[in-house]
C-alpha cells in the first residue's frame, strides 16, 4: 500500500505546474477529520469513497491523490483516532498510581470521552470491524489488531501489580485484563445507543467491584 501523502507534500511539479486532481485552497488537514467523522459514525463499510469526497468538497480524483485510496485514508484516521481519542488508557495506565487506581481512571475517562458532544459517541475502534465483508478483512484485522493492543497493555499492568504486591500471586491477570477490556468495549457501545456520563459513570463504580481484594502478603516493589 503506497505510503499517504504528508500534509506538506507539494501540489506542484518539479517545473512548477499544478499537478492534477488537487483543488487549490485544499486542506489536508481538514479533509482527514471530516473522515475521521464519516467512519466513526458509520464505520468502514458505511462510508463510500463519493460520499467521502463529496464531505471533504473535492472530487475522487483528489482523494485518491491526497490520501491513496480509501483504505489508507480509513488507516490514517485510525491512527488519527488513537492519537487524539484513544490516549486515555495508556494515559492511565502509564501514571505513578497503583494499578486499581490506574484502571479506575481509565474507566472514567473511557465515559467522559465516549460521551463527549464535540465528536461521535462511542469508539471507532469497538464499534468497527465486529461485523463485515470478507473482502475488508485488512481493516477488520486492524481495528481487532488495536483492540487486542489495549488488552495487553491492561494485562502488562495487572502482571506488574502483581509483582508488586498488590495483587495476589495466583491472580489471573488475563482474565482480569479481558474483563476490564470487555467493561470499556461496553462503554463504548452505550454510549453509542445514547447513555449520559452520569449513568456510565455509576456503570464504572460497579465494575470496579469486580477488583479482587490486595494481596495479604508481599511487600510493594518487591
Amino acid at each position: 500500500m503506497p505510503k499517504p501523502r504528508s500534509a506538506t507534500t507539494s501540489t506542484h511539479d518539479s517545473e512548477g505546474s499544478r499537478l492534477p486532481g488537487r483543488p487549490r485552497g485544499f486542506d489536508r488537514a481538514s479533509a482527514l477529520d471530516l473522515a475521521l467523522d464519516l467512519f466513526w459514525r458509520h464505520g468502514y463499510e458505511g462510508v463510500s469513497t463519493a460520499t467521502l469526497a463529496s464531505a471533504m468538497g473535492i472530487a475522487p480524483p483528489s482523494l485518491y491523490a491526497a490520501f491513496g485510496n480509501k483504505e489508507s485514508l480509513y488507516r490514517e484516521c485510525l491512527d488519527l483516532y488513537a492519537q487524539r481519542h484513544g490516549a486515555f488508557l495508556g494515559d492511565a495506565l502509564l501514571s505513578d498510581l497503583p494499578a486499581r487506581a490506574c484502571m479506575e481512571q481509565a474507566l472514567r475517562a473511557a465515559c467522559r470521552q465516549y460521551t463527549d458532544p464535540s465528536h461521535a459517541a462511542g469508539c471507532m475502534v469497538s464499534a468497527a470491524g465486529l461485523q463485515g465483508a470478507p473482502a475488508h478483512a485488512a481493516q477488520h484485522a486492524q481495528t481487532e489488531a488495536m483492540r487486542l493492543q489495549a488488552r495487553q497493555a491492561i494485562e502488562q499492568r495487572l502482571k506488574r501489580a502483581r509483582t508488586e504486591g498488590e495483587l495476589a500471586a495466583g491472580t489471573d491477570c488475563a482474565a482480569l485484563a479481558g474483563y476490564f477490556a470487555l467493561v470499556i468495549q461496553g462503554l463504548a457501545i452505550q454510549a453509542r445507543d445514547g447513555a449520559s456520563t452520569s449513568s456510565l459513570l455509576r456503570m464504572v463504580d460497579v465494575a470496579m467491584a469486580a477488583w479482587p481484594a490486595e494481596a495479604s502478603t508481599g511487600v510493594r516493589g518487591g
